[in-house]
C-alpha cells in the first residue's frame, strides 16, 4: 500500500501540485465546484456542501441501491436493445445477453458501464422512467433534499443534480450494503454473459489499492459536471470520506484531503459515526 500523497502522485504520474492551505475552515479553496470531508461521519471540512450540481456517474450509487434490494447477486438480467445501444461507457454489451445482476453491479460501478446500469435499471422496474420515479422515493426517504434524478446512469439533464452533503448520505446508504461494499473496493472486475464472453475491467477509482486504506467509492465524469468523485478511506478504526464535484485535480486533492483528514483524526478523539461494512 503507497501511505504518502508523494508517492501516490508518482505512482499516477499524472497528479499536480498540492495546494497551499488557506483559512482553518476551508484548507482547499476552489479546488472544486463543491467539497466535503468528513471524519467518522462527522463534516470537518466543506466548501458549497448543499449546492446542486451535476453529479455525473455518482449517480449510479442510487441506481445501485436500488438494484441490491430488489435483485439477488445471481439472478439473471436480460439486457434489452435500448440498454445494448446506451450512450458514453459501456461495456459493449448485446441485446438479448443475459448476465447476473452482480455482474452488471460491479460493470457499474467499478467501469461506470451505461448499459450495465441502465440494464439494471430496467431489470429492477420495468423501464427507466419508472426506476427513475423510484430513485426520486428513495432520496425524498433518505432525506436528499438537494438531489433529484432525470435518469439512472448520471447523464447530465435539466432537473438532474444533487450535493456533495446529499452524495455523502447517499454513499453510506449504498456501503451499508454488503454487496455494494465488496464491489467498490476491488481494483478490477469481470462480467460474464451466459454462454458467452467475460468482459473484465479496471476500477475507475485509481486510489483503490494506492492509497493506503481505501475502500471505494464511485467515480463520475461529463462535460458539464466536471471530475467527480466519492472516496472513503479506513484506517485503524478511523474512517474518511471526501466528496469532490467538479474538481479538475481529483485525485491529487482527494489524497491531500484523505491524509490530513487521517492527521486530523490521531490529533484529536474520533467522533462516532457509519463505518464501511
Amino acid at each position: 500500500m503507497i501511505r504518502s500523497a508523494l508517492l501516490v502522485a508518482a505512482a499516477l504520474a499524472v497528479l499536480p501540485a498540492e495546494p497551499a492551505l488557506a483559512a482553518a475552515d476551508d484548507p482547499w479553496p476552489g479546488i472544486a465546484a463543491a467539497y466535503l470531508v468528513r471524519i467518522d461521519g462527522a463534516t470537518r471540512w466543506s466548501s458549497n456542501a448543499s449546492a446542486r450540481l451535476r453529479p455525473a456517474s455518482l449517480t449510479k450509487l442510487m441506481t445501485a441501491l436500488l438494484a441490491v434490494e430488489a435483485l439477488a447477486p445471481e439472478e439473471t438480467v436480460v439486457v434489452s436493445a435500448r440498454a445494448a445501444s446506451a450512450e458514453g461507457v459501456r461495456l459493449g454489451l448485446r441485446a438479448g445477453a443475459r448476465i447476473a445482476a452482480d455482474s452488471l453491479l460491479a460493470a457499474a460501478l467499478l467501469r461506470s458501464a451505461n448499459d450495465a446500469c441502465l440494464a439494471l435499471a430496467e431489470r429492477v422496474a420495468g423501464s427507466e422512467k419508472a426506476f427513475v420515479a423510484a430513485m426520486n422515493a428513495r432520496a425524498a426517504a433518505l432525506g436528499l433534499a438537494d438531489t433529484r434524478f432525470a435518469n439512472a446512469c448520471g447523464f447530465d439533464a435539466d432537473g438532474h443534480y444533487a450535493s456533495a452533503r446529499d452524495l455523502a448520505t447517499l454513499a453510506d446508504a449504498a456501503l451499508a450494503s454488503p454487496r455494494i461494499a465488496a464491489i467498490v473496493r476491488r481494483e478490477s472486475g469481470e462480467a460474464r454473459v451466459a454462454g458467452g464472453r467475460a468482459y473484465r475491467f479496471d476500477n475507475t477509482n485509481v486510489l483503490v489499492g494506492r492509497v493506503d486504506g481505501v475502500r471505494g467509492v464511485k467515480t463520475g465524469w461529463t462535460q458539464a459536471a466536471g471530475r467527480c468523485l466519492v472516496a472513503v478511506a479506513e484506517r485503524g478504526g478511523t474512517q474518511v470520506m471526501v466528496v469532490l464535484l467538479g474538481a479538475p485535480d481529483r485525485w491529487w486533492d482527494a489524497v491531500a484531503m484523505i491524509e490530513s483528514a487521517f492527521d486530523e483524526a490521531r490529533g484529536r478523539p474520533s467522533a462516532p459515526g457509519p463505518k464501511t461494512p
